[in-house]
């Protein structure tokens, strides 16, 4: 298991992960060999997964971000769920509980252009039964 300082090597990472292993040696008091050592166990454990840039959707051109909720027969749960992912306006997409089955964010450059993504394509893939979008006002956190 990870201990308190693997947790803090962990949380400096998420909000930097450019940050020197020499910067977090020292706001933790330890040896940046020790900090390297650590990241490299948790990612050979798989607790980090990757490092990413997390990015301005509207400043790239994507003006309309969209939650999607997915309801589906469940016989062709996995197999939407598949195909969701494949599209490339699709950012993420998770299988849930709760209200949809499946959840997904979408990134369009405007309402338009999600109304023929939903229309065109995401209803037309079998076993899709209802589409709920619900369109991003703000992130607050991220």
């Amino acid at each position: 298991m990870i201990d308190q300082k693997d947790k803090r090597i962990i949380e400096i990472l998420q909000k930097n992960a450019r940050i020197p292993n020499t910067e977090i040696a020292k706001m933790l008091g330890i040896s940046e060999s020790t900090v390297r050592k650590r990241i490299n166990d948790l990612e050979s454990k798989g607790v980090i997964k990757k490092y990413t840039a997390i990015v301005d959707p509207s400043k790239i051109g994507y003006n309309t971000v969209t939650i999607l909720g997915v309801d589906v027969d469940p016989t062709k749960f996995l197999d939407v769920a598949k195909e969701l992912a494949k599209l490339p306006e699709t950012k993420y997409v998770a299988t849930s509980t709760g209200d949809h089955m499946i959840m997904a964010e979408i990134w369009t450059k405007d309402g338009q252009t999600l109304a023929e993504l939903v229309s065109n394509r995401i209803g037309k893939i079998e076993g899709v039964k209802r589409i709920c979008p619900a369109i991003i006002l703000e992130k607050i956190k991220e």
